[in-house]
Formats: structure tokens, sequence, C-alpha cells
């Protein structure tokens, strides 16, 4: 079995350690696989839950998700209790689990066969992730379904922000949650992108590397997955500089952040 656990505890932080402890418990040949997002970043929990589990990968896998930022109520908390746990069955039949918060079950909420509420404790545990999670995902990837609750409709959850910063790569590349199908341009066309109060022109690219060196472009990106039963493609934008890093010339911009074609 492949296991990737998406949280927001920090690179390299020892939460980590502690949720693959309790997850090899239940799963001691699984191979799990660590993937740190932004704190409280539920937009790129929901972007990576999506481009992994909807993208060709093992059959036997489970994607682990926790980022809950315990905002769906601002009054003080009573037991450390959080946002509900949730399991999803993906259309490729890949397995699910982990909290609804903020848009982490955005991007996947089209592509389910089921959706479902987790009847687990929403206390108990500052560290439900280590502490109440990781017994429910082992009864469910067991067939065990007896935890599951009521279905969640799609129009429950909320809509992908359709201009956002949904992650950052290690090369400095900005990829966005713009659709490639909603910009309709020839190549090589002059655009202005905004970012924060930084500005700055870009070229639209039908690939990143059609472009020289030191110029931005604005191009579908590598992230994407098929759409539903039709296999068309859905992929989304990215602000890339060849030669450069996109994310410097933007002033260092965060997760979440508007991106916006000004001309």
């Amino acid at each position: 079995m492949f296991i990737c656990v998406i949280a927001d505890y920090g690179t390299g932080d020892p939460a980590f350690t502690e949720v693959t402890q309790r997850l090899l418990m239940a799963f001691p040949h699984a191979q799990i696989h660590l993937l740190s997002v932004p704190a409280f970043s539920t937009l790129a929990t929901g972007f990576w839950i999506a481009q992994l589990g909807l993208n060709p990968g093992p059959s036997d896998r489970l994607i682990y998700h926790n980022c809950a930022p315990r905002q769906d109520d601002p009054e003080a908390r009573r037991d450390n209790e959080g946002e509900g746990l949730t399991y999803a069955l993906l259309s490729n039949g890949v397995k699910v689990v982990g909290v609804n918060a903020g848009y982490t079950l955005s991007f996947i909420k089209d592509y389910t066969k089921e959706l479902r509420v987790v009847n687990v404790s929403r206390g108990g545990s500052q560290f439900r992730s280590r502490d109440v999670f990781p017994p429910a995902a082992a009864a469910i990837m067991n067939e065990d379904f007896s935890l599951l609750g009521d279905s969640l409709k799609s129009e429950q959850i909320l809509d992908v922000p359709p201009d956002r910063i949904a992650w950052i790569d290690g090369y400095g590349n900005i990829k966005t949650t713009i659709g490639a199908h909603t910009l309709n341009l020839e190549p090589q066309t002059k655009i202005v992108i905004r970012i924060g109060d930084v500005v700055s022109d870009a070229v639209y690219s039908d690939g990143s590397f059609k472009v020289s060196e030191g110029t931005l472009a604005f191009a579908p990106g590598s992230s994407g997955w098929s759409k539903g039963d039709s296999g068309e493609p859905l992929r989304f934008l990215e602000l890339f500089l060849r030669g450069g890093s996109a994310w410097e010339r933007f002033g260092r911009p965060r997760v979440n952040q508007q991106v916006t074609r000004i001309a």
C-alpha cells in the first residue's frame, strides 16, 4: 500500500514521524510519503489531494490529510474540538481520509463516487491526526465502513477559487488555480500580471520553454488531471520565469494570494 500524508506540520517536523508510526501500526508494510504544505493552507492541501489522487499511481493507495485551522467556529474550543473527519472514494478508486476544512475537498468534490462523514470524535486531543484518526483510516482501508455517516453533497463544499496561487515549486514556478481553458489568447501575446503589490509583464505561451531566457511566461503547466469520463485534460496555468524564479520576481508571494491579469 502507498500512503501519502499531506499535512501542515512543517518540513522536517517530528509530528510527521509520530503520525507515520501510528499509521505503520495499522499498515506495517505500507510505503509512506510525507508532503508538507504551508501552515493552515487548506488550498494547497486540496490541490495536492487532487493532483496526487486523480493522477496515475498505485492501485492500493490512501491519501491521509490533515490541515485543520479550526476556523469553522470562532468561539472558544471545548476539548480541542476541530473540523470533522471525512472519507472520499475517488472516481479512480483512490481512498482519501482527512479533515473537511476550507478548500481541502474542493478540488476533488466533482470526482468522487462517495463522500461521507466519518463518525469519530471531533475532540479529545490537540493532535487528532495522531491520536484519533489513524484507527478510522485503518478500518476504512480494511473495508470496514461502520464508522461512515452522512453523505456530503457537492454544494456543501467550497468551490475552488479561480484566481489564486495553489503552490510554489522548488524552481520558483507559481502554480495557479486558473484553468488553462479560461484563457483564449494567441501564443506570444503580451500580458500584465499582478500579485499583491507587484506588477510584471509576461508572455502567454502554450508551452513554458517556448520563451527566451529571462522572459516571464504564463502558460499551461504540469498540474492537472482528466475531467471525468471524457478523459479531457484539465490543466492549470503557471507563471514561469525561464532562467530565474517567478516567485522572486513577484516578491515571494504566499499560497492563496490572488493572481490578476490586468492587461
